[in-house]
């Protein structure tokens, strides 16, 4: 990731503004830098061109969305199962509270050029590892019991990329329970089997 201007965040915001409403194609320079309260040449001065404004959209996208993963998982526990909940979690969360972050890539990754797309794919396929990473834990430990790991792993990310499209906080249901629904519905793609303990790691009882 490159390291942002300090004047990034309006002009990200109103490039985003700017690419939702128009279209990369259609959006222009002139009226991202009126969104974002510059003149043009002061845009000029942290971007060059519109090419370099997507980019760094793209790139501040990516950036949240890792941040909030490696936090989730620097909380969760060594389990695959407490990792797979936290990975989910951090996911469900993020897409709904950033659907505009998390949908520019969908939909303006075409208009990157073939360098700057193929440095993005790297990044997407860095954030499928962490998913694929956690399942083969879970298959090697037991736990999981999916024959289909990969098809597991594709079903689980794309369920939670979809959120940022159709979640409405004024729905009627919870983001709360949106996301226990969404970890109950991972455990069960991977099928996910809880260890049974050993009898000699159960509490013994008093006979009555």
């Amino acid at each position: 990731m490159s390291a942002q201007p300090p004047g990034h965040a309006a002009i990200l915001d109103a490039a985003r503004a700017e690419f939702a409403e128009r279209g990369y194609a259609a959006a222009t320079i002139r009226n991202i830098a009126r969104r974002a309260g510059l003149s043009l040449s002061a845009l000029y001065y942290y971007y060059r061109s519109k090419q370099e404004v997507l980019v760094a959209l793209l790139e501040d996208g990516l950036a949240a969305y890792t941040e909030a993963c490696d936090r989730a998982l620097g909380q969760a526990g060594p389990g695959a199962a407490e990792r797979l909940d936290a990975l989910v979690e951090a996911t469900v969360r993020f897409r709904a509270t950033h659907p505009a972050k998390s949908t520019i890539g969908r939909t303006e990754r075409r208009s990157l050029d073939p360098e700057h797309q193929r440095a993005y794919r790297d990044h997407e396929v860095r954030g499928t590892e962490r998913f694929r990473a956690i399942i083969e834990q879970g298959i090697s430990d037991g736990d999981f019991r999916t024959p289909f790991p990969d098809e597991a792993r594709r079903t689980i990310i794309a369920a939670c990329n979809a959120i940022a499209e159709w979640f409405d906080p004024d729905g009627g249901v919870s983001l709360d329970e949106i996301v226990d629904r969404y970890v109950a519905i991972a455990f069960t793609v991977v099928e996910y089997r809880p260890r049974r303990a050993h009898r000699s790691d159960r509490p013994i009882t008093g006979a009555g």
